[in-house]
């Protein structure tokens, strides 16, 4: 045929590139014709230098080849694209032999290539043979071709969905089977989707479009298109809907106090627009409204006196007499007093002569004064050398200073038995003299009056002779002492009881004061008082009504209010304040800070915990229920925290109390949610013993979260035929800013039951108390109102109370002879780190090594901690053998014995 002969014709050309064999860049692919019309077949390759087709294993004519030539602009090698058509006829001349199909061969100088096989077929519903059969002719169909097609429905079609901004969506469809496989395209109301012009849009090989976030942009109606050459058909539309929840603007400032004078309430506001909820999304839960307590100053204007008596009657022949306006004093913008302050008139009844020169009479007169005048002074400077003199003797020397030590227990030294396993042998110098002093300041009922201490090398000589001190009962020191501090203007708001206060009187010995269950104590190390003064120290829980803290912001107190002092008093090591608090402490969600009243009344930020100290005057350690601040300044002094992240959280404690008798059908259950420190809870118990209360479950903690959602309480599971309750709604419920001030210590809700019977006596319910989206905690009350008293221990007795004021020796858990040997042998360096450094390892302290590093002694630091930490039930045995351990790496240090201990 004239197809082979121009195939034989056809040779390999110079030129080509040497050693490379053809690659196809487009080969044929199988094709339908439909009706009469002709398809076409293509094929690519590069280096090529000839191109032909074959069909069904014959040669096509070269004249029914289209040929384009070029050159590839990577490479440099030629490029040939062939393209031959395909009509309806010459696929039917071979029908019912085989299929008919089409390939590419490509040459180059280095050979041949072959395309892959591209197979023609006609789109008819079959090939109509006549036959003639039965006297007739007829048209069966037995050879079908293939028959292209696209069925109507969709085996997957996408669904409407609602979806949250930002996330993400997958839209599925399955197109209908179809000759050949539809392809599928999606549109978004009506317009092609391209994922080429939109990252965050791409079709998965399952043909699911997938949106990877979800914007508002792409709130529309999805199809799904499946078309091939044969039909095209469209999925039902989906409704996606994308939509935006609602988010709470930060709160507004603080309006005005509703009332400029007295208490009133001050309010603050958000919006639900950060964002705003959109297409259907969540409003915000919560409260847009804050409500908060405030009190203004009212002002006080100033009034005077009364009129002083008229004074003498002076050489101008005038007296005079004065008045302040101090009844009272104008203060908070109150206005002034009116009218002079001082009234002058003639006392003579205008006879007195102003210009008479004065006799030997006026002279006389005067000289006799000035003399009387001397002789005064005179005397007075006698009486106080007098009263210096005495006095000498109890402050000239340090160890005389010992006898106002009250309380002291006998100490008397022992040599270490030889059989005795000792770890601390201190030998004493039993050489030297014994003095014996009489007499204290504040005596002890169950101390002996004496206190014996050999002049080692430990203590200053001491002076011969005996010296008494004679002083008043405990109950009248207690109230001059009170009366003492009431006359100095920075004592005046302190309160005059005793359960809040505590007081004594220390030397350098040192000593302790405590406000029994309340967990505030004030330690006052040996030598933190210089030698030779004597100092009245006090320390006093105020309530906190009486003192007023401002806060701001996310602030809110988590410890008590608590002053010592007198302020002012020059100390020469820390002394350390222990209290409460009621903090879950981490640093990622709390700031933390040490707050102290100046002398102006106003609050200042001393230390910020977690943070390098500013000053060396401040230091805290804080535990999981208490902190201990370590300050060589005396004054009031709170923690507050303020949140960095709405997870951050304060312990609550909630404490159910109803009354211990109950002579009327109504019945009240009182549950306190108070900050969970020692001195709240004492409060909150006297408080009910006055009421005539009685605790009916044990106290449960709570974590209440900065997410300025309330806290709601209710009541269930009582049986209804015995009681009813009284609340008109379900729950109950305390504001959020109430609790998270840590202002109101008294927090409370009452639940008001009423027996149905006056003979009902068992109560059995539940009662809830939790955060909205928060912590919860449930009490299941079971008891019997009339005679129930099974958590009467949670409540201490009065008596139990214990020493607010330890003086000396008797204060500390570690003898003092035995605690200067440990300071002198741990202060120095040691070799292979047997110092100091290692105790605070030992007593897992060594966070703090660089503020012990900053004081004279790191070890007296170390042991007052511990003092402070484990008093009055401290275990000497505990820290003895973390001094054993660090004397085992040094053969010259030594350690303490349990009997010396």
């Amino acid at each position: 045929t004239g197809a082979q002969q121009s195939a034989t014709v056809a040779n390999p050309v110079s030129g080509a590139a040497p050693d490379l064999l053809p690659h196809f860049q487009l080969e044929p692919e199988d094709v339908y014709i439909v009706k009469n019309k002709a398809v076409s077949l293509a094929c690519r390759a590069t280096p090529a230098t000839q191109i032909y087709f074959k069909c069904n294993g014959e040669w096509v004519h070269q004249a029914d080849h289209v040929t384009q030539h070029s050159t590839d602009r990577g490479t440099g090698l030629p490029v040939m694209e062939v393209r031959i058509e395909v009509t309806r006829q010459q696929v039917e001349k071979i029908f019912g032999l085989e299929e008919y199909w089409c390939q590419c061969v490509a040459w180059s100088s280095s050979g041949t290539t072959k395309s892959q096989k591209a197979f023609v077929r006609i789109a008819c519903e079959c090939l109509w043979v006549p036959r003639w059969g039965a006297g007739h002719w007829h048209w069966p169909c037995p050879h079908p071709c293939a028959s292209p097609d696209l069925r109507k429905n969709f085996e997957q079609e996408p669904m409407a969905r609602e979806v949250s901004i930002e996330q993400g969506i997958v839209l599925p469809c399955r197109p209908p089977e179809g000759i050949p496989p539809a392809e599928v395209e999606w549109l978004r109301n009506e317009e092609l989707v391209d994922p080429a012009l939109d990252a965050n849009v791409y079709v998965t090989p399952e043909h699911s479009l997938v949106l990877r976030q979800a914007r508002l942009a792409d709130t529309a109606n999805y199809t799904c298109v499946a078309k091939n050459i044969v039909a095209r058909r469209r999925s039902a539309s989906a409704a996606i809907t994308v939509y935006v929840n609602g988010g709470w603007s930060t709160w507004a400032q603080w309006s005005g106090c509703s009332t400029s004078c007295g208490r009133g309430w001050q309010k603050r506001s958000r919006t639900c627009t950060n964002p705003t909820p959109l297409n259907g999304g969540a409003f915000c839960e919560g409260q847009n409204v804050q409500k908060a307590t405030c009190t203004t100053l009212c002002p006080v204007d100033g009034a005077w006196s009364e009129w002083s008596k008229w004074s003498v009657c002076g050489v101008e022949c005038t007296h005079w007499r004065s008045r302040e306006c101090s009844e009272p004093t104008p203060r908070n913008g109150g206005r002034d007093c009116h009218g002079p302050e001082l009234d002058t008139r003639n006392c003579t009844s205008e006879l007195c002569s102003h210009g008479a020169a004065p006799g030997a009479e006026d002279v006389a007169l005067y000289v006799g004064l000035v003399a009387v005048a001397v002789c005064l002074v005179l005397l007075l400077l006698v009486g106080v050398l007098v009263y210096c003199r005495k006095k000498g003797g109890l402050d000239a020397d340090v160890a005389d200073s010992s006898i106002l030590t009250a309380g002291f227990q006998p100490v008397s030294i022992k040599p270490s038995k030889a059989d005795n396993p000792s770890l601390l042998t201190i030998q004493p110098d039993l050489s030297t003299t014994t003095m014996t002093y009489q007499g204290s300041l504040c005596p002890r009922q169950d101390g002996p009056a004496k206190l014996q201490l050999p002049n080692g090398h430990l203590l200053s000589p001491l002076g011969a002779g005996r010296h008494t001190l004679h002083h008043s009962s405990p109950a009248t020191e207690g109230a001059d002492f009170v009366a003492r501090l009431s006359t100095q203007s920075y004592f005046r708001s302190l309160p005059r009881g005793n359960t809040n206060m505590a007081y004594g009187t220390f030397n350098f010995l040192g000593g302790r004061l405590m406000i029994p269950n309340t967990g505030i104590s004030l330690l006052i190390p040996p030598d933190a008082i210089p030698r030779g003064k004597i100092y009245e120290v006090y320390l006093t829980l105020h309530k906190q009504e009486e003192v007023r803290l401002p806060l701001a912001g996310c602030q809110t107190l988590l410890s008590p209010i608590v002053s010592c002092g007198p302020p002012g008093v020059l100390l020469t090591r820390p002394a350390i304040l222990a209290m409460g608090h009621c903090v879950e402490a981490s640093a990622e969600n709390w700031s933390i800070r040490l707050k102290k009243q100046s002398c102006e009344g106003t609050w200042e930020d001393v230390l910020q915990l977690g943070a390098e100290p500013c000053t060396e005057l401040y230091y805290c350690q804080l535990e999981a229920q208490a902190c201990y601040v370590f300050t060589e300044q005396l004054g009031r002094f709170a923690l507050v925290g303020e949140s960095l992240s709405m997870a951050a959280s304060k312990r609550l404690k909630l404490v159910l109390f109803a009354p211990a008798a109950c002579p009327s059908l109504e019945y009240n259950i009182r549950v306190y949610c108070l900050s969970d420190t020692q001195d709240v809870l004492k409060e909150v118990i006297q408080l009910e013993k006055q009421l005539g209360g009685q605790l009916i479950g044990a106290p449960r903690v709570l974590h209440f979260k900065d997410s300025y959602h309330n806290l709601r309480l209710s009541i269930h599971d009582m049986p209804s035929s015995l009681w009813k309750s009284k609340l008109l709604a379900s729950y109950q419920e305390i504001p959020f800013y109430h609790i998270w001030s840590g202002l109101q210590p008294f927090l409370h809700c009452t639940f008001t039951l009423e027996r149905l019977s006056p003979s009902t006596c068992e109560l059995a319910c539940k009662i809830w108390v939790w955060q909205v989206e928060g912590d919860g905690q449930s009490f299941t009350i079971n008891f019997n109102i009339a005679k129930d008293t099974r958590f009467s221990d949670w409540l201490v007795p009065d008596s139990e109370v214990g020493a607010p004021a330890l003086v000396g020796p008797s204060a500390f858990k570690i003898p003092f002879l035995i605690r200067q040997k440990i300071i002198s042998s741990l202060d120095p360096p040691g070799t292979r780190g047997a110092d100091w450094r290692m105790l605070a390892q030992k007593l897992n302290l060594d966070s703090h090594l660089s503020f012990f590093a900053s004081k004279p002694s790191p070890t007296a630091m170390i042991l007052n901690l511990w003092e402070a930490r484990h008093f009055p039930n401290g275990n000497l045995s505990q820290l003895a053998a973390a001094v054993a351990e660090v004397g085992k790496q040094d053969g010259a240090l030594f350690a303490v014995s349990e009997a010396e201990c």
